[in-house]
């Protein structure tokens, strides 16, 4: 439904894990897209066994047309990255490696907060215009951070009024405000406070940035298991199979606690439904120690099934010519 989504989470609820399966579900479905980074510290790499990125595009995986397989690329950007490519753009290659070499962008960043990210976000926004993918997806930063990183360009559109930081605010603004362009997907996990801070954040994203919410995924959902009050001795039996000594009480002690960890959720999930009125991806957390393309698909297919249950899908009478 947008160009661009930006994925935004408190740290540690597995927001880059859900971009990389977003990129995939997008590729399911033989759409090209690309995957942004703009912190540089994201595991995306080591998923796909590749060492970090860099500035310049690398393919994660490649476009199968026969197959109906979209490519993934990846690539991280930086402020200093970010003004290097624009003072290239703009005729200035001799002075514009000398300029970030000498700590430049670090005094203008001081006097002019928000700089940073009008940079990053100015980069995206151009990668955005040149439909290089069709879908792009940025891996944001953490939620608290984020709400500053997406109300940098409203804060430089105000403060400057003229000449090209302003253009460049004016035309992040422009892309933010638009949900065929842009939309903020919020991450979470059901627990307390990681559910508090994406309320939070949601609210004071649509209040202070205006930018369009898509659905809130909901992160690590431990999936429904049958029998799970039976006694460990009879189902062992009914298996055709018997315990050793002390397994009854682990096996029990493990139930026990899975029950209390899906009242915990169950709870969390439905307080996050009553206070704020999105729809919710769940996505099931995953045993693995590591995570691959293999786990991703996985994370991918749970959040197309999710998506294909939001809305009915498009008649001949509803959509655009």
């Amino acid at each position: 439904a947008s160009r661009l989504v930006i994925v935004a989470g408190k740290g540690g609820v597995g927001k880059t894990t859900v971009s990389a399966a977003l990129a995939r579900a997008a590729a399911h479905h033989g759409l090209s897209s690309t995957i942004i980074e703009v912190e540089g510290k994201s595991g995306l790499a080591s998923m796909y066994g590749e060492p970090p990125f860099a500035y310049d595009e690398v393919t994660l995986a490649s476009a199968d047309p026969e197959a109906g397989f979209g490519g993934v690329q990846a690539r991280t950007l930086t402020p200093d990255d970010a003004l290097l490519d624009y003072l290239e753009t703009a005729g200035m290659n001799r002075i514009s490696r000398r300029l970030v070499s000498s700590g430049a962008l670090d005094m203008v960043a001081t006097a002019v907060p928000g700089i940073r990210d009008i940079l990053v976000l100015g980069k995206v926004r151009s990668i955005e215009q040149s439909r290089q993918a069709d879908l792009l997806v940025l891996d944001g930063p953490a939620a608290g951070h984020a709400i500053s990183f997406l109300q940098s360009a409203s804060g430089l559109a105000d403060a400057v009024r003229i000449g090209p930081i302003y253009s460049q605010a004016r035309d992040v603004l422009a892309m933010l405000a638009d949900p065929a362009r842009c939309q903020v997907i919020l991450v979470t996990i059901p627990e307390e406070t990681p559910v508090n801070e994406l309320v939070e954040t949601a609210y004071q994203l649509e209040d202070r940035v205006g930018v369009s919410l898509g659905p809130v995924v909901v992160n690590g959902v431990y999936p429904e298991l049958m029998g799970m009050g039976a006694d460990p001795v009879d189902a062992a039996a009914a298996a055709g199979t018997s315990l050793r000594p002390g397994e009854a009480a682990e096996l029990a002690a493990a139930a026990a606690f899975r029950s209390e960890r899906m009242e915990l959720q169950a709870e969390q999930i439905q307080r996050l439904n009553d206070a704020l009125p999105l729809p919710q991806l769940r996505l099931p957390y995953l045993f693995d120690a590591e995570l691959g393309p293999t786990q991703l698909d996985l994370l991918a297919d749970a959040l197309l099934e999710g998506i294909g249950l939001l809305a009915p899908p498009p008649t001949s009478d509803t959509v655009p010519a």
